[in-house]
Formats: C-alpha cells, structure tokens, sequence
C-alpha cells in the first residue's frame, strides 16, 4: 500500500522536498490511509490507564511523515535563515542528533518556515497519526514484537522491559545508561522506514492533552482540551523505561517545556 500510495500522489515511498535555499528538506515516508488499534489492553505489559480504551481508528487521508525526528542540523537551517534566537545556556544538538530544548512555539514557527520554503504544508501529527505510523500495521508493544533490548530502542536501562527485569546483571553491562539522545537511525526501522519511533526522544503531537481515549476521536483527528496548554507527546526517551517507549504510551508535556529528552518530527499534507 506504500508504494502505490506514493505513485498515486507521483512521490517515491521516500522523498525529499527542496526548499528555496536550494537545500534538502527533511526526509519523508508516504504513509498510506487505512485503520487501527489504538492504545492498549490492561493486559499490555507497562500499560497505563490514560491508554484506554483501546479503539478502533480510522486514518481517512494518507500523509508523509518523518522518516526521522527533526535533527539539529535541519533546525539550524531555519535558525540561520530567519534569526531565530537561540538561548546559549541551554544545550543544543548539532549533525544528526534530534534537537532538544524546543518549545511548541518554536515548532510552530519551524513548520511555518519549512511550509513557506517549500510550498507545501508542514505540520506536527495528531496523536492518531503518530501511533498510527509507528505501529506500520502491528499490534505489539513494539513495532519489532513484544519485548526490547538496548539493540532495537534507546532507552534508560535500568528500568528494562519484563524480559530483562530478573536478568539485570547481564543486561547492565551490555546496555550501559547513555545520559542523552543518539544520533538518529542507529536502530532498525519499522516496516514503513520510520527510525526512533520508540525511544531516543518523545515527541510532540499537535494533541492537547486528554486523561484517557473515552472520547477520542475515530476519525484521526486531534483532541482539543478546554485548556490548550498541555499536548500528548509520543515515543519515550533516552531518560525514560523501557514500557514509555511501546506504541501506545503516551505522555504529558507543557507547551512551554523545554527538555533533553524531547523533539518533534513532522507530517507533510499529500
């Protein structure tokens, strides 16, 4: 379906828009329509209650998505080209590390810029897409299966999954605590060519935050809580346990919340 998703709009499964200052812009995945399980079963090893109901959702119009999080080195492209203020006390990611220590307003001035250099429209995805995207068609905790090592995601080991939970003297030595964020792509990918979907950096959704999905919509949707400043963010981190990173977990996070363990990645409109 990825294929002929992106011949029917006449993309390549993964492609690159230009922007006018003759650079590349993120790498995109054509991500074809169809429907999901969403959030997770009581049963789920690591579920929490805000990931129910699980539901059945419908994602009526495909999209492209990042095959990665944003990287410092795709956000310095915007910095320099518009001025963008960086605050020199705080710690920055340069090359292919996801940037940190972004707020939701930054983000949205990176995706009016990125839409204006390429004359498409960028914007963050619903929670729905992002899950959705993730998954690529599965129902594990993990697009990979049900459990995780330190080989597929980058999270805080000491906090393993079931499987490592009574072997942690050998699990330790080999997946020793990193204290931030991996360069992007150093795992395997899901099977629609995503990178970092579990791990390495949450990321935001253009959600505001809901304590459960009684009231979600089916339809792909955002949320849009009374009180606009709390998003869903997505993924896990390097910071995090090993069950914050499966599919269906979900976090929390202020609008204004800057942190080492938090990105972003972007949907382009088809």
């Amino acid at each position: 379906m990825q294929q002929e998703t992106a011949a029917a709009h006449h993309l390549e499964p993964y492609f690159h828009d230009t922007l006018t200052l003759g650079s590349n812009g993120p790498e995109l995945a054509v991500i074809p329509a169809g429907r999901f399980e969403m959030g997770s079963e009581p049963t789920e090893h690591g579920h929490q209650r805000d990931e129910a109901p699980r539901h059945l959702t419908m994602i009526r119009q495909p999209f492209a998505i990042g095959v990665y999080p944003i990287t410092g080195e795709e956000f310095q492209q915007f910095h320099h080209d518009t001025e963008w203020f960086r605050r020199p006390e705080l710690i920055w990611h340069e090359g292919r590390y996801p940037v940190i220590n972004i707020r939701m307003e930054d983000i949205k001035l990176f995706l009016a810029w990125l839409s204006l250099q390429t004359g498409q429209k960028y914007r963050l995805p619903t929670e729905a897409e992002w899950e959705y995207a993730a998954r690529a068609g599965t129902v594990t905790p993990f697009h990979h299966g049900n459990d995780v090592s330190c080989r597929e995601v980058h999270f805080n080991p000491f906090f393993p999954y079931r499987e490592q939970q009574n072997d942690r003297p050998w699990y330790l030595p080999r997946c020793f605590p990193s204290p931030k964020a991996s360069a992007v792509g150093l795992q395997a990918s899901n099977a629609w060519g995503l990178y970092d979907v579990h791990g390495n950096v949450w990321e935001f959704t253009q959600d505001h935050w809901t304590s459960s999905h009684l009231n979600a919509n089916r339809d792909g949707s955002p949320s849009v809580a009374a009180s606009p400043y709390w998003y869903v963010t997505k993924g896990g981190s390097w910071f995090d346990p090993a069950a914050r990173a499966r599919s269906a977990a979900r976090k929390k996070r202020y609008m204004d919340e800057m942190d080492t363990n938090l990105g972003f990645r972007v949907v382009r409109e088809l």
